[in-house]
């Protein structure tokens, strides 16, 4: 069980003992249950059946070497979308052919990584725009040998009210993908390229879905559209179609106690990710494309349950409009509720075995900024000594940064129920030294 209360009530991750850890790492940390990620990516491929595949794990999601080498354990490929992430992947010993890499406005640095990397570049370069393709064949051309490229296409899918507007990418609005009018023009350029191969179609059309249906809507636009460009005698090396990644995380679940059964009627309208994989299978099979391997590039789902972020109370604030529990991590720390109104769970690390009286406190941190604020939270009524902010193993470490003068949180490992490597958080005296020197 990859987070819950023992009998004693303290939180476990992976089965160590986080009350116990807290006294032994600096905080903020973030702790990952690695085990788990990967057995969440064996799940999903498992989701398949004998339908080829490849799970390209979105490396933005959570970069770090340990996660990203066992996920390619587990079969996983790579989606990037920075030449530092790319070499990442090649570095944590991803093969060159299963990685996959997105994004609107490529380096040509980057690109000249992706075209010149192994004995015949990366899986796949994904072309976002119409004006890309000149791009990417020019670099192609200096490099000598040709690019493997997909078409990223923009489906047009209204999210309005299923997902945040920062974080829904296929609407017409959108900055990615090719829009639906220019993918003709966009496939005869590059048809018609001696340096580039168009080996697969692909969309994306945001992230956290939570229910299959806008998530199969868009992969039907894709799917419809390979079926009318083959039948006219388009596409014919295609290698594969791609329905991006975007599977929700339930940030509400309610963690388990040891021991104890898990309630299957809890939350059990929120489709899993086998659910989305099931339900593009069928589609894809609907369309004639079963011929073609299925990519997607899940993150999230893989990666955030499986991590909380460890914080200590540093002091509390009572007045007569709201009661403040003041920790020492903050928006540069965790910066989804602040970006994105995210909710994440705020628990003790330790309840005690007995129920215990609660009430609402508002969690926030020492960011000199508004914004850094976790929200209001059921605490007990005696403010525990430490936190555990949950669901924080994606998008959390990633998206950290040093501002107002703030270390990077540590990050601590966990697999064979251990704690098998940690990076502590770094002192402060670190961030003086390379600051004080900037500008001479």
């Amino acid at each position: 069980m990859p987070l819950a209360r023992n009998l004693s009530g303290q939180l476990l991750m992976g089965r160590v003992n986080l009350a116990e850890l807290v006294r032994a790492v600096d905080t903020p940390a973030y702790v990952y249950d690695v085990d788990a990620m990967a057995a969440e990516a064996r799940a999903l491929r498992g989701s398949f059946g004998g339908a080829s595949h490849l799970v390209a794990y979105a490396v933005k999601a959570n970069s770090a070497g340990r996660i990203v080498r066992a996920l390619g354990a587990e079969g996983c490929g790579a989606d990037v979308v920075s030449g530092g992430e790319l070499l990442l992947a090649l570095e944590c010993g991803i093969a060159p052919e299963r990685i996959l890499y997105s994004g609107v406005a490529k380096m040509d640095g980057e690109l000249d990584c992706a075209i010149g990397t192994g004995p015949a570049g990366i899986g796949a370069i994904a072309i976002e725009s119409v004006e890309e393709i000149a791009r990417v064949e020019g670099r192609a051309r200096a490099a000598g040998r040709k690019a493997r490229v997909s078409l990223r296409l923009n489906p047009g899918v209204d999210l309005k009210g299923v997902t945040h507007a920062h974080i829904a990418t296929g609407h017409d609005e959108a900055k990615f993908g090719v829009h639906r009018d220019d993918v003709a023009e966009a496939v005869r350029l590059i048809e018609h390229s001696t340096w580039l191969d168009l080996v697969g179609m692909a969309t994306h059309p945001g992230s956290q879905f939570l229910m299959t249906p806008p998530y199969v809507d868009a992969a039907k636009v894709l799917f419809s559209l390979v079926r009318g460009m083959r039948a006219e005698g388009h596409l014919g090396a295609l290698a594969f179609v791609d329905t991006g990644g975007g599977f929700g995380v339930d940030y509400d679940a309610p963690v388990p106690s040891e021991g104890a059964p898990i309630d299957p009627k809890a939350h059990a309208e929120r489709a899993r990710p086998s659910d989305f994989i099931s339900a593009v299978v069928r589609e894809q099979r609907t369309f004639g494309l079963g011929d073609l391997a299925l990519y997607v590039e899940p993150g999230r789902s893989l990666v955030a349950p499986f991590g909380v972020l460890l914080a200590r109370t540093v002091q509390v604030k009572v007045t007569p409009a709201a009661r403040w529990l003041m920790i020492d991590a903050g928006m540069n720390d965790l910066i989804r509720p602040a970006l994105y109104q995210a909710r994440h769970r705020i628990v003790p690390i330790d309840c005690g075995a007995t129920p215990i009286e609660t009430r609402p406190w508002r969690v926030v941190g020492p960011v000199c900024e508004s914004s850094d604020d976790f929200g209001a939270h059921e605490l007990p009524v005696n403010p525990p000594t430490a936190v555990a902010i949950l669901d924080a193993g994606a998008y959390g470490y990633a998206m950290a940064s040093t501002y107002n003068g703030r270390p990077l949180p540590g990050e601590v490992f966990v697999s064979g129920c251990h704690v098998a490597a940690l990076t502590q958080r770094a002192p402060v005296e670190t961030w003086v030294r390379h600051r004080s020197t900037a500008g001479g």
